[in-house]
């Protein structure tokens, strides 16, 4: 049996609103179509099938993220890579995970994490997995410097889930300041302002409302995926709940597109049997 992949958005509208209700789906996805649609369109901007990403995408204090076991398997399947070694070296304190990662064609890329580097950024004592498992959490971090610079066009910005976790929410979203400078003829002051939000809702809202076919509903789902991901690789990832609050808007967009549609073909069909003949 071909592997599932859809090829439009009414496609992956209806295998996320099918995966939601299914028990073999994670925990986090199960009853959230709106996250297996955008963890599906990531993955196969990842070369990932459906099922794929999936299992291997998390969202992880808001921000999408992979599995540290897919960093590696997602770098060797693309052609630039050459080689991927990874070794820890020293005992305790003393502890050091080395990871190389070589480009056909380039230098090999080093990165290190050690104990010290887990202590100096206040990781080491933290109760979880870098009490219980020290070793690969040690791996999982240099692995993530080391891929993510030697191969940044095949991860696209991705972080592991192994680090995300180690990062608060807040660091993820900011504060976004509205800052409107007042006028004056004095001479400005240096002020740096910060950068104002962005309304997806109504942006999005907006171009919804003139679309008048499945075409250009099915546009506008690949022009979000497709801000979601630059948002991601930016630096500032959009927040979860804004995320699925637009998809709902297009999923609920794209069904009066499809009734719209139905409505049409059955009015065609009827014009054309009273042109038939008795």
């Amino acid at each position: 049996m071909p592997v599932l992949q859809p090829q439009s958005f009414g496609e992956l509208m209806e295998f996320a609103k099918m995966a939601a209700g299914s028990d073999l789906m994670p925990k986090d996805f199960r009853g959230k179509p709106g996250n297996i649609m955008i963890a599906v369109q990531m993955g196969s901007e990842l070369g990932l099938a459906p099922m794929q990403a999936i299992q291997n995408i998390a969202v992880v204090n808001g921000r999408p993220s992979v599995w540290g076991d897919a960093l590696p398997a997602l770098c060797r399947q693309s052609s630039v890579c050459d080689d991927i070694e990874e070794r820890i070296e020293g005992e305790g304190d003393k502890m050091v995970a080395i990871c190389i990662a070589t480009r056909t064609g380039k230098k090999p890329v080093r990165a290190e994490f050690s104990v010290d580097d887990a202590k100096k950024a206040g990781l080491w004592s933290k109760q979880g997995p870098w009490t219980q498992y020290p070793k690969r959490m040690l791996q999982m971090r240099a692995r993530g410097f080391a891929l993510r610079d030697a191969f940044p066009d095949v991860l696209k910005g991705l972080i592991t889930a192994e680090e995300a976790s180690d990062i608060p929410p807040d660091n993820y979203r900011g504060t976004v300041i509205d800052v409107t400078p007042e006028r004056s003829t004095a001479p400005q002051s240096r002020v740096t302002e910060e950068r104002r939000p962005i309304d997806y809702e109504a942006l999005f809202d907006a171009r919804l409302l003139k679309c008048t076919d499945i075409a250009c509903v099915d546009g506008q789902w690949r022009a979000w995926a497709q801000t979601v991901e630059k948002a991601q690789e930016a630096g500032r990832p959009i927040a979860p709940e804004i995320i699925e609050r637009v998809q709902a808007m297009i999923s609920d967009r794209m069904a009066d597109m499809q009734q719209i549609e139905h409505q049409r073909a059955a009015e065609h069909a009827e014009a054309d049997a009273e042109e038939v003949p008795a």
